[in-house]
Order: C-alpha cells, then structure tokens, then sequence
C-alpha cells in the first residue's frame, strides 16, 4: 500500500476539484453571472458570517464571504468545527452554485387546467398561495381528519413544518433518510448495545489501528471528518480491509479488498465472527464483563465456517481466515464501520447486527481505537403548548409490522395513499419538501399513482425537481446560505453548537421555511405555538439558556461545551450498565427474540439474477449529492453525467465499446428514458453494473407558457432508481432495500419509435 497524505487523497477523492474552493478570479463562472471580471476577495473587504453547509447531511460548518456589493464570493470551512476541521469537501466549497443556480425556482405557483385541457402552473402572491394551502389543508381535514394529511421531509428544513403538522394534530410523517438510508443500521445496534450511531458516526478512525468498511465508499460519499481521519490512517499505514463488489475508491487504497458477490455479505460477516471465536482472538476480558450471550452465539456460528462462506461469497477461505486475523490482532483498535445507506437486501436489520456484533467481540466499542460514546448539548426546544394528540399517526401505519421502526416508512406512508388501499388509515394529501420521492423511492410507478391519487399536493424546494411536475401548489423555499434554521447539535466527541446564519437576504421571491412554516400555523389557527415573529427569536433562547447568544454564535460560528460524562468505557467507575433488557451488550437479543425476530442473524439466501441479467448496484460521485447538486453550475462541471460501469466480459458479450451510449432494461421490463456512456472496467464484477445514484433528470414544468427546468441535468445519464421495480423489506424496521434489481443493456434506443412519431 503506497503511502499518502490527506491532501492527496482529498484531490483523488475529489477528481482534482481545488478549483471550486474559492470561485475563479476571473472569467467563468464569476463573468457569466455579473457580467464583469471579478478580482480575488481580500478578507477585510468582506462581510462574513457563518453557515452550515446542506450541500450534503455531514453538515459542516463554514463560513461565508460578502462582498461590499452583497455578492456571496466564497465559502470556507470554519477552523474550530470537528465536523471538517477547517476544510470543505468539493461539494461544500462548490455549495456557492445553489445561490446563484439560474434555474432555480423563484415566485410560488398553482397548478391551473388552460381551456384545452391540458395542465400548467401559474405565478402566485405569496398570500394567494398560503391561503389556498390552509384552506385544502381544513377541507382535508373536515372530510377525512388532519392525519390523512402527511408530511414527506429531509434535511434542516424539515423541523419546521415537522412542528407545523404536530402542532395542527397530524403525526403522519416519513423521511426517506430513515427506510432508504439508515433505520436498519440504527435498529441494529440499539437491539445489541441499547443505543443508536446518529451522525457523524462515533468511530474513532483517528485512533484506530484497523479499519474494515463494507460497502462503504468513503472517498466517493464525502462524509468530510471521516475522509480525514482515514487518509491520516493511510498516511500512518493503517491496516484497511474493504469489502466490495466494485474496486472503489477505498479498495484502491486498502491493505485488502474483498471482492464479494452482491447480497452475501453477512454470510462473510458470520464466517469472521466464526474465526474471531474459533481461535480465540476476541476480547476475552471485554467479552465476559460486558456482554450477553456468548456460548449461544458461539454455537450459533460453528456451521458458518470459512469454506462454506467461499462457496456463497467467492471470497476464498484463505482471505476470511487472514482478515479475520488481521482484526484480531489489532483488536481492540478495530472500527467495523457500520456505514450509512444499509438499505440493501431486506436483512439489514440483521446485517448491521453482525457488523455490531463483530465489533463487540473485538471489544471496540467504547473503546479508544474503535467507537468513543458521543455527548451533545442539552439544548432545550422552544416553549410551545402540548401538541394534540392525532387520532392515528405514522406509528399505527408501522409499528404493527415492524416493531423496531423508529420514523415513519416513507414507502408504507405512499401505499396508504394509493386508490386501492381501503384501510382505516388512509392518506389523501401529501406535503412535501425538501426531498424527491419520484428519484428516492422505487417503484416510481407506484408513487406516481399515490400522487396522482392525493387531493391535494403541496411541495416546498429550491429547485424544479421531478416532484414538483406533480404538486398544486409549489412554494419556492431559500437555499440554505439566505436562511436560518435550527442550530447544529450534533453526537461528537467534544458538545458544540455551529450556528447556521444568512450571508444574504433571499433572492427572488423565495422565503426560508420557518417563515413558509409559521404563516401557514398562523392561517390555521396555531399563534400559540408561533409566539415569536422571526425564528431568531427561537435560536437566540435557545442559547441563552446554555450560555450563548445569537450575537455571540455570529462571531464564533462554532462553539464548544465541556464533557459531563467520559469518553471511553475504561474511564467509567465499577460496572457500565448498557441500555438493554440486560444491561449488557446483546449478542443473543431479547427483545428481537421477545418479538419474534432471530435473537441472532441467520443467512438467507436472495434472489439471484435471471439468466442474461446483470445484478444493478448503485452508489455516489464525491462532487453530488443525490440529486439536489447535478444542476449547481460549480458542480456540475466537474461532473456532467455518470458512466454505467461494465466488466470487460460483460463488453464483449454485449460488443459494447468505450463510451459507447446505452439504457437499461429491467427485470420487469422498465426501461430507463435516457441512455448512459459506458465505463469498461476491471475494476467491477462481471455478475454486476455500477451506476452512481442521482442523474438522469426529467423534472420538467410550464409556467406561464414558459418551460422551467434544471436546464444543466435535464436528461442526462440514467436514474438508477427508475429501473428499481422490486424493493424487499427488511421486516425488523420497513426499511427497503433496493439491491436486489437485475438489468439488460440495450445498445439501441428504445425510444427511437416514440422520438420519429
């Protein structure tokens, strides 16, 4: 392994991106949007003020630079935040472009039917737009009740309107962050270690010797702090072990890689743990103390051997056996990464078990090297009346079939709304914002037909994604860099408080989302729970109860609070007491085996591909984010549309060539609208085709007779997600997992009929 430092691996990570860290002097981009060369910013020719970035949800804290004609110039990471310690990934740096996106939405508008028949959106008044919202929002509620209302949200914009809804009595809500992304990861290690991860994970890479991800591609999803510590660990020569189907950015920089066949990672995960306690190479001390269960797991593990994980995995036994060792022998500076999209399969719950799991017999966590326990900031919640209790609510819709669901399941929440559901909890309106469902949650047919379905559709964005083609009522939200919101108060070693502020007032007419919130509480009778006028109000309370100011934040932008409890375990007196039936850490669970779940993950094969298809795996590029970056105009030139990654056999079978444009036909028989170039590589298998997640734009609409579209991405590369017909459920927490779709390449267009007609 080549050694390396984090400046390097930062440019590798970032394909060569320093040119967006500070906009250019001159020329490009600057030119096009003021129409005069600009020359560098001094810093005491500006204004600055702290941010947080959303271009990802790593949110790092930064701070903004204002020239003296109220331009944004720059954005640069804040030097006390341990989020980035002091540097912006490419995206963030790049976070200038969703400001200044020409494409952006700007008034709100309202769906109108022309005398033809045919459906357009109109420009509106603030006022005409809030005041239709409240007025469907009260006929929903007279015909069916406030909960037949749901609310679909993401990001620091959702608590607003997550307080709106409960203050007007409707708990049915869903974030796609929770089934697509990360509740079976958190459901797992609450059922072994009686707490979740949050964000940013507690792994303590900085200190670790060994390091093992799984499906993780660091490097590619630029979670920034953790990118730092495991370029310093390269840089010290840190053993890393990487478990993937694709030769990613990490395996290319790792002591090992593991090239697994897709859906049998915790075949290889029970054959480790199989080793590590074969041959003695857990924590023997760490394990009696601390756990659980473990003369059932070790007899529970004996027929998950090695050999027998070659046969369902291809990894040979002799590399399970030597990573297993590896991870012994570093224990207990050992990090299992848990990752963060864990929706895969529909075992992921059981999955992310193991993955805990392993990391309890290497005795890691709590322990330096391995997992830190978090500490945040007891910062208390504005004053508010009691919320009125929702007749039912997201948990009714879940809870019974899923009895570790901590959110609501976006996807259970859509089923609830489609013509055909006839149930006692049926969803007839949908307010949604800041997230996508038509790119984040397959099958897109079905959640079109909720859509289609609703009485009423409200969407809050910044920009015309897909969903907005589908909404009644469209009311244009403020980038994060013209708006406040909640303060960060993330899990992290050391409690801090980074404070989000504007560096400018909206553009257009676009209003932040406390206030899109509030004025629609206020039109429904809510001044109660809205006793403030402008949400600084809110935050300024907030920190003067643990010390703080508003004015205070401004200067500082990130500020830090002491520790109340300690770090590690061995800094505890006497007995740690886990938050479990037992107190201890779980390897056998009592509360999945009380709830009729395996106490103890149990490999079940999945669906293989059909002959001549190829299993679709997915993942990220380091300069996007999903789908809310492909048309930021700094962003977007570092990467225009994604390349279908093919295994050389795979070419030769299909006579594909390099770059040669092609579309995707599933196992259902959904093909992809537009076509993608292709990447023939090495460095994927020959049973798979990789394809990053959040290309392949369609959202389109017309106002006024004049279309409006993300002009950049429109229609370029393929959605992965439109060519996802099958999602299986992960039946511990609803979580869907979308890994298990299968695709034929068609090399002619199999629109050519539709364009000549």
């Amino acid at each position: 392994m080549s050694k390396l430092n984090r400046r390097q691996f930062l440019k590798i990570s970032g394909a060569a991106t320093a040119g967006v860290t500070v906009l250019p002097a001159s020329g490009g981009f600057w030119e096009a949007l003021f129409g005069e060369e600009k020359r560098p910013l001094l810093e005491n020719q500006a204004v600055k003020t702290p941010t947080v970035c959303e271009v990802c949800f790593w949110n790092c804290a930064g701070w903004t630079y204002t020239d003296k004609e109220g331009n944004i110039r720059k954005i640069i990471g804040n030097d006390k935040d341990p989020h980035s310690n002091g540097r912006l990934c490419p995206r963030g740096t790049g976070g200038l472009g969703m400001y200044y996106d020409e494409d952006r939405l700007k008034k709100p508008l309202i769906r109108v039917t022309g005398k033809d028949g045919k459906q357009s959106f109109r420009e509106a008044s603030w006022d005409e737009a809030l005041d239709l919202v409240a007025k469907k929002m009260k006929e929903i509620d007279s015909k069916y009740g406030k909960e037949s209302f749901a609310l679909l949200f993401h990001g620091k914009t959702g608590p607003h309107f997550e307080h709106l809804f409960k203050a007007w009595g409707s708990d049915t809500m869903g974030e796609p962050a929770g089934a697509q992304c990360l509740i079976a990861r958190e459901a797992g290690f609450i059922a072994t270690y009686g707490a979740g991860l949050a964000s940013p994970e507690p792994t303590d890479i900085k200190n670790a010797d060994c390091l093992v991800l799984i499906g993780s591609h660091f490097g590619e999803n630029m979670h920034n702090g953790h990118v730092q510590d495991i370029s310093d660990m390269i840089e010290r020569g840190g053993t890393i072990i990487t478990v993937d189907p694709r030769f990613s950015t990490m395996a290319a920089h790792s002591t090992k890689w593991l090239p697994i066949k897709p859906a049998t990672d915790l075949a290889l995960l029970l054959a480790w743990m199989n080793v590590i306690i074969n041959e003695n190479l857990y924590d023997k001390e760490y394990v009696e103390k601390y756990t659980y269960g473990f003369d059932l797991l070790k007899d529970h593990v004996q027929k998950y051997t090695p050999e027998w994980a070659e046969s369902v995995t291809t990894i040979p036994a002799a590399d399970i056996y030597e990573t297993a060792r590896m991870m012994g022998g570093a224990s207990p500076r050992v990090v299992v990464h848990p990752g963060r999209h864990t929706a895969w399969y529909g075992d992921d719950t059981q999955r992310s078990r193991a993955i805990a799991m392993l990391n309890a017999l290497l005795g890691s966590w709590g322990r330096k090297g391995g997992f830190y326990f978090p500490e945040r900031v007891k910062l208390p919640k504005e004053p508010h009346p009691p919320f009125p209790k929702p007749k039912w609510s997201w948990k009714d819709i879940s809870r019974g079939k899923h009895k570790l669901a901590i959110m609501g399941i976006t996807n259970e929440i859509i089923d609830h709304a489609l013509p055909e559901y006839n149930g006692p909890y049926k969803v007839k309106a949908f307010f949604i914002t800041a997230t996508n469902p038509i790119q984040s949650i397959p099958p897109q047919e079905k959640v079109i037909k909720a859509l289609q379905a609703a009485e009423f559709v409200v969407v809050v964005d910044t920009m015309p994604s897909e969903i907005t083609g589908y909404a009644d009522v469209i009311l244009p939200e403020a980038t994060y860099l013209e708006r406040l919101d909640h303060i960060r108060n993330a899990h992290h070693r050391i409690p801090n408080l980074a404070l989000r502020y504007p560096a400018v007032k909206p553009k257009y007419e676009t209003k932040p989302g406390w206030w899109i919130a509030r004025e629609i509480g206020i039109r429904l009778g809510l001044k109660d729970f809205y006793e403030w006028e402008d949400f600084e109000e809110v935050l300024d309370w907030q920190l003067r109860q643990v010390g703080s100011s508003i004015e205070e934040m401004k200067q500082l932008g990130v500020k830090y609070f002491p520790r109340k409890t300690p770090m590690y375990l061995d800094e505890y007196d006497g007995q740690y007491w886990f938050n479990t039936n037992t107190g201890k850490i779980e390897l056998y669970s009592t509360d999945l085996a009380e709830w009729g779940y395996d106490p103890m993950p149990v490999y079940k094969p999945h669906p293989e591909p059909p002959p001549g298809m190829l299993r679709l795996i997915y993942g990220r590029v380091p300069m996007h984010t999903f789908g809310r970056t492909i048309n930021n105009p700094n962003l977007f030139e570092l990467k225009k549309e994604p390349a279908l990654w093919v295994h050389p056999k795979v070419a030769k079978l299909y006579d594909l060539k390099q770059g040669q444009e092609v579309w995707l036909k599933n196992h259902k028989g959904k093909v992809s609208s537009f076509s993608v170039p292709v990447r023939i590589t090495q460095r994927i298998r020959h049973d798979s085709v990789y394809l990053p997640h959040g290309f392949g734009n369609k959202g389109r609409i017309f106002v006024d007779g004049k279309k409006l579209e993300m002009s950049r991405a429109y229609g370029r590369g393929i959605l992965d997600s439109e060519v996802m017909s099958d999602v299986y459920i992960d039946p511990e927490t609803g979580g869907t997992g979308m890994r298990s779709n299968f695709v034929e390449i068609l090399t002619e267009n199999p629109h050519k009929k539709d364009i000549e007609s």
